[in-house]
């Protein structure tokens, strides 16, 4: 019987995630598998991946065959490694405690990899979130000079109009002055 680690869909449509599993190779995607290793979801940035590395190395070492997908997933959580590793100590190539070492470097060096995208993702975001902050006030500020400026206007348009109704009124009381003296 081949065995192979592969991915099962879930999830809806056009936002699906994923389960690692380990399934008989004649079985359908999403139908019966031998056992669950993990999951995968891709919706999440970085990409969310909780996997069982420990059953999924006792899976590799007895033969089952991961599909592309399923290895790059491998690949990134260490299992791979871990597995060449186990290879080399296995050859008498190098010790147990050399092939930890080996191990906890490149994880290390992974982890420190993951947290500056994280990082950065959260920067970019505030520098994003910022930058509409800053557009928003210069929005704001223009609607105000206009309002300023509207105002201001109105306020000129009835001060000339409060002085020709002055002038107005100044003309009549002048002509109704000279009127009774001319009679």
């Amino acid at each position: 019987m081949a065995v192979k680690i592969r991915l099962q869909r879930h999830g809806k449509k056009n936002f699906a995630f994923f389960h690692i599993v380990v399934a008989d190779a004649r079985a359908p995607r999403d139908g019966r598998y031998i056992e669950q290793l993990g999951s995968y979801n891709p919706n999440t940035n970085p990409a969310t991946i909780v996997l069982n590395g420990e059953r999924a190395l006792a899976w590799l070492k007895v033969g089952a065959e991961p599909t592309l997908v399923a290895r790059r997933i491998l690949s990134y959580e260490g299992v791979l490694l871990r597995k060449h590793l186990d290879g080399g100590v296995a050859k008498g190539a190098l010790t147990q405690e050399q092939a930890d070492k080996k191990f906890a470097d490149w994880k290390a060096q992974r982890d420190a990899k993951i947290e500056a995208k994280k990082q950065g993702l959260s920067k970019a975001a505030a520098d994003k979130a910022k930058a509409a902050i800053e557009a928003e006030a210069k929005v704001n500020e223009a609607r105000a000079e206009a309002l300023a400026k509207k105002k201001a206007e109105a306020e000129e348009a009835a001060r000339k109009a409060a002085e020709e109704a002055a002038a107005a009124k100044a003309a009549e009381e002048a002509a109704a002055a000279e009127a009774p003296a001319e009679a």
